[in-house]
């Protein structure tokens, strides 16, 4: 066959670059005729192990949704839940009382759904009536009388002793004295005190009978003196037990109505007996007017107060069935929940009443959502949610708590009971890692829920596609889009995932492009999104993102990156390349270059070299020196070697998209065949020759386009790619009319021999039965070079 014959076959029709969606074809005329969709679309398998995952209830089986952000993960399990979580039991709510015997360890109640706000209310309540009550019971007549009858009684007792002794003295002429420093004894003649002269002028024997008269009255008051502390004693412990008779009266009346609201609950009874228990014990606490150095009077009852109210922690009073909770800020605290304190006097105060609750707590019973990637980058809330996982409950601490590594008195709460589904969202990539690296996460992440990113193009899913398009239409209140706009959209869907028998259900990237054709149709006062709408918002999305493309476009015009599109240039390739900026790619074109000289065979990548080659392009470099060996030195080494470098390439490349221009850069340095410039191509080879897909496509033939457009066309320009690739085709009408006029041309190969003759204008040749070439072919003039460097080299060697 013909090198032209060749170029004809291989060529693309104008039809088989793209595939557009027949608006006149479509059964509607604009969204406003489709019914909304309410299913999911396209994510059966998903949807499977959701229901699954859901509905085990068996620890462990916690659920992994992955698949790339923006495929609507989110919305779909938010949407399943809302129709499963209100048909399921209410959670219990969770309540943390003072603990009476270890004040460092809150105790943690259970209760039925919405009875934790109404026993924190009925404890609120008690308080606030024990804190009015205690000062009117204690302020009445009734206690007041009672308290004067047995301060009056010690008064009485006291008085008794002291005028019994009195009266002992007077009988012995002696009389007992009252003074501010205590008491005292003097003789007494005739109802008068004598005084020392006159004492001192008794008789000897009568001073002696009187002194020892005042020592036995004194030994008698230092009786009466010692006694006088046990009396105040046995007073004291009589106000306390009026104290407390008085005040269990009223505790007990208070406490009434709640022992019969919740004789039911046997934690709670506990709970009201030990807050009675309390309550009588500090009794004296309460009344005394006494303060302290820090603490006045109201702050001690205020602080004895707040003991015997509720933390009602979790409070489910308006939810309907399980709760569906999603965390989007999943630090540790916001997880597990935390500790709050309180400034007071210069120090860091805490109690049970500053204890806040976590996702765990809020979702218990329930479902909880994280994104993995955010739960991930908080510090120790991965370690914390397994941990809560492992043990089935929740522990309110810090990090340093759980790490052992605070050694501050704080609270240590009791850990409530957990039962929850989690479910993570996330990408494939951090699933894997986290399935390879973490062995703790296949036991708690049992159900992998892998969402589909595309749908077959068929009838049946173009019109979901397009109901799809309608409901968001209808949702955001956007303009009604007609027939040929939504056509657009599918064509869209298809360029999206780089395939033309598909359409992508990434719904957030369409979305987004109906809400910008919305957009610009309103601002040109359109009443409905058509296909030119909608043409024009994809151009105004690539011309945002195009900054860095349109630099280095500029940068090959003008001559300071070197691409050629004209002429012919041996050992020198036009291949194509990809790059992303964002959301954004672009293709653009990069010369490969091959010089040879006589060696043992050996090809250098000087990339690899240079430590800027991926694994991936290397390995495709060893391929193409591989099938040079396998077809040119079968039976002896090759006597040539060769380097090939990706010229004014200054970062890191890596894949083996560039491998068929590789080899046929090596192969037109050895041959001397010169290569057209005019093309460029793309594709990937097995070591037999073959050519293989490669992605980017479509980017890849646009940037090659564009710089021969800017350059001006000729008959000439075209693309080279491998057939495989042809399904692939999605691209811009632009291209599709140039090749339509014959500007531009687009070939699809299945072989690297095909490429060589498309490259060279040359017949490649094939081997006949012994193994040889034509003279006048490619491989012909590869064996031929070969051999008078064999022969060469012999006779160097011969003469060395």
């Amino acid at each position: 066959m013909a090198v032209t014959d060749t170029v004809a076959a291989l060529a693309l029709l104008p039809e088989q670059l793209a595939r557009h969606c027949n608006a006149a074809k479509l059964p509607f005329k604009n969204s406003d005729e489709l019914e909304e969709l309410i299913e999911v679309v396209g994510q059966r398998r998903a949807m499977g192990a959701i229901e699954f995952g859901v509905g085990m209830k068996h620890k462990g089986f916690n659920l992994y949704l992955m698949g790339p952000t923006g495929m609507g993960k989110h919305s779909v399990i938010r949407r399943y839940l809302s129709q499963v979580a209100p048909k399921q039991s209410k959670p219990t709510d969770w309540c943390y009382v003072y603990n009476f015997e270890q004040i460092h360890k809150p105790k943690a109640l259970r209760l039925r759904h919405g009875m934790g706000a109404t026993f924190a209310a009925d404890m609120a309540q008690f308080a606030t009536d024990l804190g009015s009550s205690l000062p009117a019971l204690f302020e009445s007549s009734g206690y007041r009388e009672q308290l004067e009858q047995l301060e009056g009684e010690l008064q009485k007792e006291q008085e008794r002793a002291f005028d019994a002794i009195s009266a002992q003295a007077d009988a012995e002429g002696v009389r007992l004295f009252r003074t501010p420093s205590g008491f005292a004894f003097a003789p007494v003649k005739e109802d008068e005190v004598l005084t020392p002269e006159r004492f001192a002028e008794l008789p000897q024997k009568q001073q002696q009978r009187v002194e020892r008269t005042i020592d036995t009255l004194q030994n008698d008051l230092q009786g009466v003196l010692q006694q006088l502390p046990e009396w105040q004693r046995e007073a004291r412990e009589r106000i306390v037990a009026l104290n407390r008779q008085m005040a269990e009266q009223t505790i007990a009346r208070l406490l009434q109505r709640l022992h019969k609201r919740y004789r039911r609950w046997p934690d709670i009874l506990r709970h009201l007996d030990a807050v009675q228990a309390d309550v009588l014990e500090r009794i004296g606490e309460f009344i005394s007017e006494e303060g302290g150095d820090e603490e006045s009077p109201e702050a001690r009852r205020k602080r004895l107060l707040n003991r015997y109210k509720v933390n009602n922690l979790l409070h489910h009073t308006d939810l309907d069935g399980a709760p569906v909770i999603y965390l989007d800020n999943p630090t540790f605290t916001n997880l597990v929940g935390k500790i709050e304190y309180q400034a007071q006097m210069g120090n860091l105060l805490t109690d049970f009443t500053l204890l806040k609750p976590g996702a765990l707590h809020q979702a218990n019973g329930g479902y909880l959502l994280i994104d993995a990637h955010k739960l991930l980058s908080n510090p120790y809330a991965w370690e914390g949610l397994k941990r809560a996982l492992n043990s089935n409950q929740i522990k309110i601490e810090s990090p340093d708590q759980m790490l052992s590594v605070n050694t501050t008195v704080s609270l240590d709460p009791e850990a409530i009971e957990l039962q929850l589904k989690v479910i993570l969202l996330g990408d494939r990539q951090l699933y894997y890692q986290l399935f390879n690296y973490d062995p703790e996460f296949e036991e708690l992440f049992r159900v992998q829920v892998d969402f589909e990113e595309d749908l077959p193009r068929n009838g049946d899913n173009v019109m979901l596609l397009a109901r799809l398009i309608a409901s968001v239409v209808r949702k955001e209140e956007l303009l009604t889009i007609d027939a040929s706009g939504i056509a657009e959209l599918v064509d869209y869907a298809s360029r999206m995932v780089e395939d033309s028998q598909k359409i992508s259900i990434h719904m957030r990237n369409i979305a987004d492009l109906l809400r910008e054709a919305d957009y610009s149709a309103r601002r040109q006062r359109k009443k409905r999104i058509r296909r030119e709408t909608v043409r024009e918002a994809i151009a105004q999305r690539y011309y945002r993102a195009a900054r860095v493309q349109e630099h280095l476009d500029e940068s090959i015009l003008r001559g300071d990156t070197l691409i050629h599109t004209e002429g012919e240039a041996v050992g020198q390739v036009n291949a194509l390349t990809v790059l992303t900026t964002g959301e954004y790619s672009f293709g653009q074109p990069a010369r490969i270059t091959a010089t040879v000289h006589m060696g043992e065979g050996n090809v250098l990548d000087i990339e690899r070299e240079t430590e800027l080659a991926g694994s991936i392009h290397t390995k495709g470099v060893m391929i193409v020196s591989s099938f040079l060996t396998a077809r040119f030195a079968a039976e002896g080494p090759i006597p040539i070697s060769g380097s090939l470098v990706v010229e004014q390439s200054y970062g890191e490349l890596d894949g083996d998209s560039a491998s068929v221009a590789e080899l046929c850069a090596l192969i037109s340095a050895i041959s001397g065949y010169p290569i057209k410039q005019s093309l460029a191509m793309t594709g990937s080879m097995n070591q037999f020759g073959q050519v293989q897909p490669v992605g980017g496509v479509n980017e890849k033939i646009e940037g090659f386009f564009r710089l021969c457009q800017q350059r001006g066309f000729t008959a000439s320009h075209g693309v080279i790619i491998p057939k495989t690739n042809v399904k692939n085709l999605m691209l811009a009408s632009e291209v599709i009319e140039a090749v339509r006029a014959g500007q531009f041309a687009i070939y699809a190969i299945s072989h690297v021999d095909e490429a060589l003759e498309l490259l060279t204008g040359v017949v490649a040749g094939k081997a006949d039965r012994n193994g040889h070439y034509k003279r006048k072919s490619v491989n012909g003039a590869v064996v031929a070079r070969l051999q008078r460097l064999q022969q060469l080299k012999q006779s160097l060697h011969e003469s060395g």
